[in-house]
């Protein structure tokens, strides 16, 4: 895979993941990825260069990189991804239109909701095998042109957990949950890193049985979450960086803390293991992407432009995006891990703008003069001043 394109997700999402509200989530930095880089090559200036920046793409070869990421990641065992378009049956498409969105992504909408929204609807589904069965997006808003991109997930871990309730008696998990435990002996599947914004980071690798590993991270007390997301993203591109298990476990004595969340414990195994203990979790949420549109590079191509339109490559009636919206899944439990996105890029006619050119307001509300002349020679005629109005109204 490009790895120039494995940096620009790992970017975007990394700064997607610091702008993330103090609750559970989840995002697919890769759905959105490609749309951008699509979008990129379609757009007029200045959206281009800021799709481009956004997505860390040059945009003459962005629709290219999008088509190849989804051609690599279709060879992935566990992974899939799709991409889509529909443009409205009666939208003039440029003469360039081909050559942004190959004719095999291409369908047709109706301008029909009834019609053409359980069509996305099914595509949505169909790639997600029905994790997530509605595309986000709403049809009803004169929407003439949709990108979408669907990522279906789904892997078995090599070690299964087992589950069990378990009761947190107090902190901010107090309560009984359904937690997960396993040991294992692969110890330099935990490593220690530093890292500037998130200080001291222990991260978990967590082995699918195919082409797919599950990375957990800690921070310390104190460090923000965003930071040990965005720390995470950082180090993953490094899996064999930080201190390792093996190391860890002989710097300090039984009961001593290594690394956040991590201490020296004993076991009856004749080996030296790691053992995992974490909750079972389920993330479901939508995210509008047009609340965060600087960071990407939606600025310019979702305001109203005037009659040029922001994308005159797609088509010569005037476009802007109209709305932006990811709906992401993730499910982490004893036997294995699955995550599916749905990402949609709306357009709509963009207002036309009318220009506003600059005007004089010239008000004689005092004492004024006047003077009658003949137009060649200048010659006065008449010649006086009015010190109050002269006609009062009825």
């Amino acid at each position: 895979m490009d790895a120039d394109v494995v940096r620009a997700v790992s970017e975007l999402t990394a700064r997607w993941a610091r702008a993330l509200p103090a609750e559970n989530t989840v995002v697919a930095g890769l759905g959105v990825w490609p749309l951008l880089a699509l979008l990129a090559s379609g757009a007029d200036e200045p959206g281009r260069t800021e799709l481009a920046a956004a997505a860390g793409v040059d945009p003459a070869g962005g629709a290219a990189a999008a088509i190849r990421l989804v051609e690599t990641i279709e060879e992935s065992a566990d992974l899939h991804a799709a991409l889509g378009v529909w443009v409205d049956e009666q939208l003039k498409l440029a003469e360039s239109f081909d050559s942004v969105m190959p004719a095999p992504l291409v369908g047709l909408l109706t301008g029909n909701p009834a019609v053409d929204k359980p069509k996305l609807d099914a595509w949505a589904a169909d790639h997600t095998d029905d994790l997530i069965r509605s595309m986000p997006v709403d049809l009803d808003a004169g929407v003439l042109f949709v990108l979408a991109s669907a990522i279906l997930l789904r892997t078995k871990w090599v070690r299964p957990f087992t589950e069990q309730l378990r009761h947190v008696p107090d902190g901010p998990w107090a309560g009984s949950w359904h937690w997960l435990e396993r040991s294992a002996q692969d110890l330099d599947s935990v490593r220690r890193y530093e890292h500037p914004a998130a200080a001291w980071l222990t991260v978990v690798t967590v082995a699918g049985d195919a082409d797919v590993d599950v990375l957990l991270a800690i921070g310390q007390p104190q460090t923000a979450q965003a930071d040990v997301l965005a720390g995470l993203l950082d180090v993953a591109a490094q899996p064999d960086g930080g201190v390792p298990g093996t190391a860890l476990i002989e710097q300090e004595e039984v009961g001593s803390e290594v690394a956040p969340g991590v201490r020296i414990g004993q076991t009856t195994s004749s080996r030296p293991e790691v053992k995992l203990s974490l909750p079972s979790f389920s993330i479901d949420v939508e995210h509008d992407l047009l609340q965060l549109r600087e960071l990407f590079g939606l600025s310019a191509v979702s305001s109203d432009p005037g009659a040029r339109g922001h994308f005159s490559a797609l088509s010569p009636t005037p476009l802007r995006i109209d709305q932006a919206k990811q709906r992401v899944l993730a499910r982490f439990f004893a036997t294995g891990f699955e995550a599916a996105a749905v990402t949609s890029m709306a357009m709509t006619r963009a207002a036309m703008v009318t220009r506003q050119e600059r005007r004089l307001d010239v008000t004689f509300d005092r004492p004024f003069a006047f003077v009658a002349v003949l137009r060649e020679s200048r010659l006065p005629i008449v010649a006086g001043r009015v010190e109050t109005p002269t006609e009062p109204g009825e």
